[in-house]
């Protein structure tokens, strides 16, 4: 059964075919959010490496998703970006785990992934982020920060975002 979307809001169905593209480095912070997705939406997981272009077409939806390295997601999940072929109007979202939140920051580090797939033909159905552990750079020397993170408030979070994805109302 395909999917079907009015305006910004996803109907989805039960028997949607879900793709869940994960790039997680360091501590698996967005492996786990990857995980909660997966098992929600049913969704096989890949890393972009794992992923084989031609078989996208394959899926009604497909979630993009990577830790945030200066302002962006990480390199691996930028560059599949970039080699994804034009569609037409494919359904996706976009998912990541930074050392820090705000809705004006998430937006900003998203924007640059939010582009390219926008300019290959996919529609972003919704964003999803939450913090994650880190100990980048200096903050290896003060045992990072977040530690924990993501949490079980952020995996409900991630569980009712899935589900909201699922059921067509998107957040």
């Amino acid at each position: 059964m395909k999917t079907i979307q009015e305006g910004n809001k996803y109907t989805g169905a039960m028997e949607t075919k879900c793709l869940i593209i994960a790039y997680s480095y360091h501590h698996n912070n967005t492996a786990k959010i990857a995980s909660i997705f997966s098992e929600v939406l049913n969704a096989k997981v890949k890393t972009p490496e794992q992923v084989i272009l031609e078989e996208l077409q394959e899926y009604d939806l497909i979630g993009f998703g990577a830790g945030i390295d200066s302002g962006k997601h990480y390199k691996p999940l930028i560059d599949l970006a970039n080699k994804v072929p034009k569609v037409n109007q494919k359904n996706a979202f976009i998912f990541s785990t930074s050392a820090v939140q705000g809705e004006k920051k998430v937006k900003k580090d998203h924007s640059c992934l939010r582009k390219i797939l926008e300019s290959k033909g996919y529609t972003i159905l919704d964003e999803f982020s939450c913090k994650g552990f880190n100990t980048n750079s200096f903050l290896k020397f003060f045992g990072g920060m977040n530690k924990g993170r993501p949490n079980n408030e952020d995996i409900q979070n991630a569980k009712k975002f899935a589900k909201s994805l699922q059921n067509g109302t998107v957040l």
